[in-house]
């Protein structure tokens, strides 16, 4: 029952993939170095690391990912760095850290890598790519009212808040495969407040867990036309939006631009040309001064 309703390619057409509109797509999975090979302008292979290509670099393209782990990643037995990426844990101490790090997370399709053993391949380990669509109503709802729930509930107070993707990943995969690092699908931050008294937070009471829940999509694929449609869709999927304020933060590898209350709406109809890209490079590059717009944040 659970293999009938995952999604895949087996039974999407080349052709209906190509329409499919990327906001249709909530999670999906694929090969990390299917991925790898199919977007050469966000991803590059460098000696030992992984380097996660921004504004910056000459091949990068418009848009691209925002990775979040640990700061390796491994792949066919063997380990990478990565020049850029956002930590599946961090910690905020003031509303503009906040601020910056919600439009972060948002801006970009999230990006997540697990390792997977499968028994019917003799227990052999392969590394996929879990992509979450931030532009999916569905999934940004889920984000979006974990934050705002859990500061309505603890004013003033310490808290951490942890987003989960763990179950519909297990739940992917048929029996007889192992997900090897399930802690990898999952980040959190902790917000702490100049709070005098913080019981709640002293003794864990305000911890919250969001299991985001969605359809996967299999972007798996052998054929040569389905990898061209699927390199197309992951375009589609991360081109860039047009935002309208920038704001600039050191603390999460990357730079955001916008305003919490912009919804992508589904309006992803293709685009002649890119708009402008969210700058994702460490260290941070500097914004020029004529796109550069004064911080809100105090």
């Amino acid at each position: 029952m659970a293999a009938a309703a995952r999604p895949s390619l087996t039974s999407i057409s080349s052709g209906e993939l190509r329409s499919l509109w990327t906001c249709d797509c909530e999670l999906a999975l694929l090969p990390l170095s299917q991925l790898l090979r199919l977007q050469p302008g966000a991803f590059q292979m460098r000696g030992d690391q992984l380097a996660v290509l921004g504004p910056g670099e000459p091949a990068a393209a418009r848009g691209g990912f925002n990775v979040f782990c640990d700061g390796q990643v491994r792949l066919d037995g063997h380990l990478y760095g990565l020049s850029s990426y956002i930590k599946r844990y961090v910690e905020l101490t003031n509303y503009c850290d906040y601020k910056n790090y919600r439009e972060t997370i948002l801006s970009k399709p999230m990006l997540f890598f697990v390792n997977v053993r499968s028994k019917k391949d003799t227990w052999r380990e392969k590394t996929y790519a879990f992509l979450v669509n931030t532009r999916h109503p569905k999934i940004r709802r889920q984000i979006e009212q974990g934050m705002d729930l859990v500061i309505s509930s603890v004013i003033g107070e310490s808290y951490r808040l942890q987003f989960d993707f763990q179950e519909e990943v297990k739940n992917f995969f048929p029996p007889g495969n192992e997900v090897l690092n399930p802690e990898a699908l999952s980040f959190a931050y902790e917000f702490k407040a100049d709070a005098l008294f913080d019981f709640f937070y002293w003794f864990g009471l305000s911890n919250s867990t969001v299991k985001v829940s969605g359809k996967v999509l299999n972007l798996s694929s052998t054929s040569p036309e389905k990898k061209e449609t699927i390199k197309l869709f992951l375009e589609k999927m991360s081109e860039p939006l047009i935002r309208r304020s920038s704001f600039s933060d050191r603390k999460f590898s990357v730079t955001s631009r916008g305003s919490t209350e912009d919804v992508f709406n589904c309006n992803l109809s293709p685009r002649a040309s890119l708009t402008e890209p969210l700058l994702a490079e460490l260290p941070f590059p500097s914004l020029p001064e004529a796109e550069e717009t004064p911080s809100q944040c105090g």
